[in-house]
C-alpha cells in the first residue's frame, strides 16, 4: 500500500555515490577504516577540546560543581586587565622585534653552508645539533652563559674593557638574553632555507655572473627573491610559534626569581602571552579567563597570518 506523501528524490551525494562501482566502494570503505583512528583522535583531542574551550570562554568554570554563564564577562575583564596588556607587549616585541631577527640570522648561516667548502656536512651538521637540544637544557645552559657574574659571554666582554649587562635581573634584558638563545637554536629554519637555496636555477647565478654581477648583487636580485617563498613560510610559522612562546620564558623566569611567584620574572618583562594564560589557567585555576585568552590569541594569529599573506602576495615569487 503506498502513502500518499511522495517520496523525496535523492540528493547531489547519493546520487554521487550510487554511480560508484563495487569496487569504489569497497576502497572507500577501506579508506575510512584505514583513517578511522585519526578521526577519532580529531574529535576527541582537537575538535572536542575546542569546542569545550569556546564554550568555557563564556562561564565561570569551576573544577567541582556546576560552571556559571556569564556571557562576555571574562572578555571584558581581560581587556581591563593591566597584566594581560603587558603580556601581550612582550609577546609583540618578540614578534616585531625577534622574528625578523631569527630569519636574517638563519638565512645567512644557510647562505654561508651552501657555499662549497670543505667539511660542508660537518659544519651543516654542528649548525642544526642546537635545534635538537632539549629546550629545558639549552635554557638552563644559557643561563649559565649569560651569567652576569661569571658567564662566559660577559667574561669575553671583558676582555675588551666592556661591562656586561645584567641579563638575569634588568628588564630591559631580559627578552634579548631570550632572542639570544632563540638564535642558538634555529637550525630548523636554516635546513628549511638550505633546502630552498637549493631549488635556486644555476643558470640565472652564472648569467648574472657573466654580465658582470657581484656576488652579493647575485644575492639581492637572484636568490632572495627566489627564496621568497620559503622566508614567508618561515616568516608566518615564525609568527605563529612567537605568539605561543612559554617553555624558554617558563624556565628563565624560575631561576631568575629567588623569591615568591617566579612567572614574568624580573618585573614581569618575560610575562608573555602563553605564561599569563598557563598561570590563569593551572595556577589560580580560572580557566574560563584562560580560555578567553586562548580564543583571543586564536584570532590573533590568525589575523597575523591573513595580513601577511595579504601583503606579500606581490613580492612572493612562485616559479610557474
Amino acid at each position: 500500500m503506498h502513502s500518499g506523501q511522495a517520496s523525496r528524490p535523492p540528493g547531489r551525494l547519493a546520487r554521487w555515490v550510487a554511480r560508484w562501482s563495487p569496487t569504489t566502494r569497497r576502497h572507500f570503505r577501506l579508506g575510512m577504516l584505514f583513517i578511522a583512528p585519526w578521526t577519532i583522535g580529531f574529535l576527541a583531542f582537537t575538535l572536542y577540546p575546542m569546542l569545550a574551550s569556546l564554550y568555557f570562554s563564556f562561564t565561570e568554570y569551576r573544577f567541582r560543581g556546576t560552571s556559571q554563564w556569564i556571557g562576555l564577562g571574562n572578555y571584558r575583564q581581560l581587556f581591563q586587565d593591566d597584566l594581560f596588556w603587558t603580556a601581550l607587549g612582550n609577546t609583540a616585541y618578540m614578534v616585531v622585534i625577534g622574528v625578523p631577527l631569527l630569519l636574517i640570522f638563519s638565512f645567512i648561516c644557510a647562505v654561508l653552508l651552501n657555499l662549497k667548502v670543505r667539511g660542508q656536512s660537518f659544519y651543516r651538521v654542528v649548525y642544526f645539533l642546537p635545534s635538537i637540544v632539549p629546550v629545558v637544557a639549552s635554557t638552563m645552559l644559557w643561563l649559565w652563559i649569560l651569567n652576569p657574574n661569571s658567564g662566559i659571554l660577559n667574561s669575553f666582554l671583558g676582555i675588551f674593557g666592556l661591562h656586561g649587562p645584567n641579563w638575569f635581573h634588568d628588564p630591559a634584558w631580559s627578552k634579548p638574553a631570550l632572542i639570544l638563545l632563540g638564535l642558538w637554536g634555529t637550525g630548523g629554519t636554516i635546513v628549511i632555507y638550505l633546502s630552498g637555496l637549493q631549488d635556486v636555477p644555476v643558470s640565472l647565478l652564472e648569467s648574472a655572473e657573466l654580465d658582470g654581477a657581484s656576488w652579493l648583487q647575485r644575492l639581492w636580485h637572484i636568490t632572495i627573491p627566489m627564496v621568497s617563498p620559503i622566508t614567508l613560510f618561515n616568516l608566518i610559522t615564525g609568527v605563529i610559534g612567537m605568539f605561543q612562546y612559554f617553555s624558554q620564558a617558563y624556565v628563565f623566569g624560575a631561576a631568575v626569581a629567588t623569591v615568591g611567584n617566579a612567572i614574568g620574572a624580573p618585573l614581569n618583562s618575560t610575562l608573555f602571552y602563553s605564561v599569563y594564560l598557563y598561570q590563569n589557567g593551572f595556577i589560580f585555576l580560572k580557566m574560563g579567563y584562560a580560555s578567553a585568552m586562548a580564543w583571543i590569541l586564536f584570532f590573533i594569529i590568525l589575523g597575523c597570518t591573513v595580513l601577511l599573506l595579504r601583503f606579500t602576495e606581490n613580492i612572493t615569487y612562485y616559479a610557474g
